[in-house]
């Protein structure tokens, strides 16, 4: 990600590539670190059911807010890309935290 931004950032130097560009790569490559790690996210070993049930929900809401982030950023305006992406990786968040607390909740009745 380091080397990606730096090398954007000469390019934009050198006047090949505007700041927009610059902006939407380096975001859109954000999205899909936060795909990257929802994929991962349920394949990591614990040892109870209920936490590898966490880990799947947990990874499916974070691969598809990665990919809305992402998609936000190739797509649609600066502005608007900054709303939907936020939301969405907010809302993937939430639906986490949600369900963390629902299982929780389940356990103690």
């Amino acid at each position: 990600m380091i080397v990606l931004a730096l090398g954007l950032s000469s390019a934009r130097s050198a006047g090949q590539i505007d700041h927009d560009t610059v902006t939407r790569i380096i975001l859109g490559a954000t999205g899909l670190m936060v795909v990257w790690f929802g994929n991962m996210m349920p394949k990591r070993f614990v040892p109870s059911e209920v936490a590898r049930r966490v880990h799947r929900v947990g990874g499916w809401s974070m691969v598809i807010s990665g990919l809305i982030y992402a998609g936000a950023f190739a797509w649609l305006p600066i502005q608007t890309a900054v709303f939907v992406g936020c939301g969405a990786i907010i809302a993937g968040l939430a639906i986490t935290l949600g369900y963390c607390q629902s299982v929780r909740t389940k356990a103690r009745a």
